[in-house]
């Protein structure tokens, strides 16, 4: 079976090194060991990059990620995450099993969906002076849901031992969390497999601190 040039060519991520979403679409590239490049979108700088009619014209809600892979471009990073698993060999980022496959989507979604969203730098620009206490009651009532689900659902990982979809989307909502002085140490079992996860080559690797935009002071 021939293979088109747009398959054989690398995926470009368009991405920002401290946007959560596009950290959740690096880990799922190095979990299964795919070269690609970056072409940074600065949400800050001149405005945000971001806004642009050029970006609008790859991801209409102006937000990033957005993947160009495969002679298409995605946005959304679990949807993204969900069609790097389903194309490329490798570790699977979603379990066989229907129901850790399900438990894998609902933390996810929880995540993405249920805290994640509420930090966005669009949403905390319109919060303003609050923008602290505003992510941190966002990010503990999430972390309140979140944790008695993985006290059921983890081992070594959010689901079970193997790493999935749902750890990379854990590591950086509590990087998040961080930055906004959240303790995470209310939190034991999101603690514990976080810490577990940083020590992981793909973790670190896509880490915030080590990307082609980082700025110099927050270089690791």
């Amino acid at each position: 079976m021939r293979l088109s040039l747009a398959c054989l060519a690398k995926p470009i991520l368009h991405g920002y090194f401290r946007s959560s979403c596009s950290w959740r679409v690096r880990i799922a590239f190095a979990l299964k060991g795919v070269e690609y490049d970056q072409l940074p979108v600065n949400l800050i700088k001149d405005g945000g990059q971001q806004l642009t009619e050029e970006y609008k014209a790859l991801n209409p809600m102006q937000q990033v990620p957005a993947v160009e892979i495969d002679g298409t471009t995605l946005s959304q990073s679990l949807a993204v995450i969900q069609y790097i698993d389903e194309t490329r060999p490798g570790p699977r980022l979603l379990p066989a099993d229907p129901k850790a496959r399900a438990q894998v989507r609902m933390i996810s979604d929880l995540i993405a969906s249920g805290i994640q969203p509420l930090q966005n730098l669009y949403v905390i620009q319109k919060i303003g002076a609050e923008k602290m206490q505003w992510s941190q009651h966002f990010i503990d009532r999430g972390f309140q849901a979140l944790e008695p689900i993985l006290k059921q659902t983890a081992g070594k990982c959010c689901v079970g031992d193997e790493i999935s979809m749902a750890d990379i989307c854990l590591v950086p909502q509590v990087y998040n969390a961080e930055r906004f002085k959240v303790d995470v140490g209310k939190y034991p079992t999101i603690k514990r497999l976080n810490e577990a996860l940083l020590e992981i080559e793909a973790f670190q690797v896509s880490h915030p601190s080590r990307q082609p935009d980082t700025p110099d002071d927050l270089r690791a």
